[in-house]
């Protein structure tokens, strides 16, 4: 494949200059937020942790994948993310930030009562109640309003950066049915406003407020609003346990994961366990493909976790292995058994 246009490639390895080689958005995706100083990025154990310490990550996907994966950050859209669990969704928000250098993960995690305001800011009205009441009866300088207002993970991915944040939207199918359509607007503008802010804004010493991010650092807003300069790298992913509007489907680029086999899995398995493990684990990797087959779904951690404890506690008793094996790789059923 042609991979001279590929901003990210799957290989891996970190590469954080093939960001600067992105170019210019389209004109309807360009952003005009004053930029705020640009901070080394936050250093993302968890991306890590997630993708392995011995090799580095997974090549991560097929010529199609990437493709697509390469078209959301060409176009500044959020990537919709499809598959089975265990299919590599989530991670693949990690392999993104790790391989183009883009710092830690902002990680919103979606359920049935999230709400987009939970994602843009959290204001603590009563911790500003109880401060300026204690405030009445000892002398004490009275906080700004900024000290009761934090920046949740999509408020904190459309700060004004040079560089691009990566935004992990995950399972985005378990909200309620307002929150796809609510997110279209911030999407498109790519800005927020904070109403708190805006209503001080005119008075003085409250035109620019500092305000708390999701990764704990202090950063100015002004005038209550917040306006994006690099789009972020959204990654929101979807279990298919609903339909999305098509309004927010066409501001999507959609990719559908398989789940890793292959080349893929063997690499994920010597990304965790070293050279050369792939081979060491050939029965495991056979019997885990091979199971896989019937129809049922097992996740790829299974076989991670079956891996770890045949290193760990069963090396010599290929008995007691298989009996691990067994145990482990049972497919996903929320029914007794």
């Amino acid at each position: 494949m042609d991979d001279d246009w590929l901003i990210y490639r799957g290989v891996g390895a970190p590469d954080p200059d093939r960001i600067r080689r992105l170019p210019p958005p389209p004109p309807w995706r360009a952003f005009t937020g004053e930029p705020l100083p640009d901070p080394a990025p936050p250093v993302d154990s968890s991306s890590t942790r997630r993708l392995g310490t011995r090799v580095g990550a997974p090549p991560a996907h097929d010529a199609e994948a990437l493709r697509l994966i390469n078209a959301a950050l060409y176009l500044r859209r959020p990537l919709l993310v499809t598959g089975e669990p265990g299919s590599g969704k989530s991670t693949l928000a990690h392999a993104i930030a790790h391989e183009l250098g883009l710092g830690r993960v902002l990680q919103w995690p979606v359920v049935s009562r999230t709400e987009l305001r939970d994602g843009l800011y959290t204001y603590d009205a009563i911790g500003r109640l109880q401060d300026a009441q204690l405030a009445e009866r000892e002398p004490r300088t009275p906080e700004s309003i900024g000290a009761y207002i934090r920046l949740g993970p999509l408020g904190t991915a459309l700060l004004p950066a040079e560089r691009p944040r990566v935004l992990l939207v995950d399972e985005l199918d378990k909200s309620d049915i307002d929150l796809p359509n609510d997110l279209l607007i911030v999407l498109e503008e790519g800005e927020f406003t904070l109403p708190e802010l805006e209503r001080a804004a005119d008075r003085p010493g409250h035109e620019e407020v500092r305000v708390l991010t999701d990764d704990g650092r202090r950063v100015p807003v002004r005038g209550g609003r917040v306006r994006c300069r690099a789009f972020p790298v959204i990654v929101m992913t979807s279990n298919g346990e609903r339909d999305f509007p098509a309004p927010l489907l066409r501001r999507c680029v959609r990719l559908h994961l398989d789940p890793p086999r292959d080349e893929r899995l063997a690499s994920m398995v010597r990304a965790h366990f070293g050279a050369g493990a792939d081979e060491r684990h050939l029965d495991l990797i056979a019997r885990f493909t091979r199971e896989d087959g019937d129809g049922e779904l097992r996740p790829t951690d299974q076989l991670l976790n079956a891996i770890y404890l045949s290193q760990a506690a069963v090396r010599s008793d290929p008995a007691r292995r298989e009996e691990i094996a067994a145990l482990l790789m049972r497919p996903l059923d929320t029914r007794q058994r």
